[in-house]
């Protein structure tokens, strides 16, 4: 493969290659093949996909459950987490930058390790990102029922389902009008939750510290010993999926070379630190049992601890925020990693069709919002945040191996305009590290993607086995 150009565009069947003329259909303002999604997402549009998707569960829906499982020792969790990935974001941002395309983990591991690798990541992505923004739209729901109950309208936990749903349907609409739009949403979003955020826990982390109100008695660091701590750093690697969606909008960001680096590690070590302070933060209000018991709207409890009634509206608006602009993002990358496989021909060339009008693949958002509201309706939180982080660890183990393959075989094409620091080495425990997290997930989480993995395995022999996408760009 070394010094060998990439095959021509267009060619996709071993041997042959189609006719690339684009397909218009004026009667429903569509067009498929060649068509290009437009270049509109700078750094901020980058880093407000990969900061708002993370930021939502890690801070508003795990602290509860977390602790419940590690106690205090859930911020350690959180920073394994943080460390895995930017282990594999720094291979990601060399990859994107050697390859701006929409489809991110799953473009760079097919065009590296070739289609079979690819197929199963890429499909499993789709499923991958389903579970993730049905998980951030059910604490959506949460947050929604405890918002209205803050402003003394008490509906009930019978109401949190539908919500999700309503909003889950209306951010797919939100997404086919435009990405410009979805990402203006995005960034007002992100810019008011990250103020609201701030002077929380700047408030809190005083007054954890000592520094103001009451001293509260410390408790036991880890009182359930180290395994608790991994198994939870394996739960809530969900929080961390946010920068490898960067990845997947990558044929839509401006400067790619520069913004792609910027925005998906930029994303994790911004995050990372709110996360490790908002455990600190929320185990010094209550102890972990008592955490534990508030379940996905803890932090509501916390911010009523440290301000009283303003502080749990704040809570519970910036968590209505958070999850927002986690499904709202979430919901753009899953279509983008639908698109991008359709555009392989390993899903039928009418999931990549584009709205001439708006300039987003309407099909793709169709395939996403439709299994992201059946899973919705499910509400297992747990199972579908572990689900979506197996899923993803898979492909994040595999970006690392293709980062290595690459490099080993330097073909002329790849020019990356970054270059990982630490060569092997951040790949190679990249990938390892990724991988063994896997290990300390519970077994139905294990089962329900290794299921979906043989799934689009399945699929890839019987519709796609004579594509060849190894060397392509």
């Amino acid at each position: 493969m070394s010094g060998e150009p990439p095959p021509a565009e267009g060619t996709n069947i071993e041997g042959e290659s189609p006719d690339t003329e684009p397909t218009v259909e004026t009667d429903d303002a569509t067009i498929t093949d060649d068509a290009e999604l437009e270049r509109t997402l700078g750094l901020s549009g980058g880093l407000a996909i990969g900061i708002g998707t993370m930021i939502g569960a890690g801070i508003f829906v795990f602290p509860g459950l977390a602790a419940g499982q590690a106690g205090p020792a859930a911020a350690a969790s959180f920073a394994i987490g943080a460390v895995v990935a930017l282990l594999v974001a720094l291979p990601t941002s060399e990859l994107a930058t050697a390859m701006p395309k929409s489809g991110g983990g799953y473009y760079f591991i097919s065009r590296a390790l070739g289609t079979l690798p690819g197929a199963v990541v890429g499909l499993s992505l789709w499923f991958g990102l389903v579970f993730a923004t049905a998980f951030y739209l059910v604490g959506f729901g949460y947050y929604a029922v405890d918002t209205l109950a803050e402003l003394g309208v008490a509906v009930g936990d019978g109401l949190v389902i539908p919500i999700a749903l309503l909003f889950g349907a209306g951010f797919t609409v939100l997404n086919v009008t435009g990405t410009e739009n979805a990402a203006k949403l995005q960034n007002g979003i992100v810019a008011l939750l990250l103020s609201i955020l701030v002077a929380f826990l700047g408030y809190g982390s005083l007054d954890a510290a000592g520094l103001i109100g009451e001293s509260a008695a410390p408790e036991q660091f880890a009182p359930f010993g180290a395994m608790p701590i991994l198994t939870t750093a394996a739960l809530v690697f969900t929080s961390y999926l946010g920068f490898a969606q960067v990845a997947t909008v990558a044929g839509e960001m401006k400067d790619p070379g520069r913004n792609l680096p910027l925005a998906m590690v930029g994303s994790v070590v911004a995050v990372g630190v709110l996360y490790v302070v908002t455990i600190f933060v929320a185990t010094s209000a209550f102890g972990s049992e008592a955490l534990a018991g508030f379940g996905e709207t803890a932090m509501v409890e916390v911010g009523r601890h440290y301000l009283g009634a303003a502080g749990a509206f704040a809570i519970v608006f910036g968590g209505l925020l958070a999850t927002m602009s986690s499904a709202n993002a979430s919901i753009l990358s899953t279509s983008r990693a639908i698109y991008a496989v359709s555009r392989d021909a390993l899903l039928p060339k009418g999931a990549s069709r584009i709205n001439l009008r708006y300039g987003t693949p309407h099909v793709a958002l169709g395939l996403a919002g439709g299994p992201i509201l059946v899973l919705t309706a499910t509400g297992s939180v747990e199972l579908l945040a572990e689900v979506a982080s197996f899923l993803h660890l898979i492909m994040y183990g595999l970006i690392c191996v293709a980062l290595i393959a690459l490099r080993r075989d330097e073909p002329e094409w790849y020019d990356p305009a970054f270059r990982v620091p630490g060569y092997p080495l951040v790949p190679a425990l990249g990938a390892i590290c990724s991988f063994a997290l896997i290990g300390f997930m519970e077994l139905a989480s294990q089962i329900v993607g290794i299921a979906i993995m043989l799934m689009t395995a399945g699929w890839y022999v019987y519709y796609a086995r004579d594509v060849n996408l190894r060397g392509e760009l």
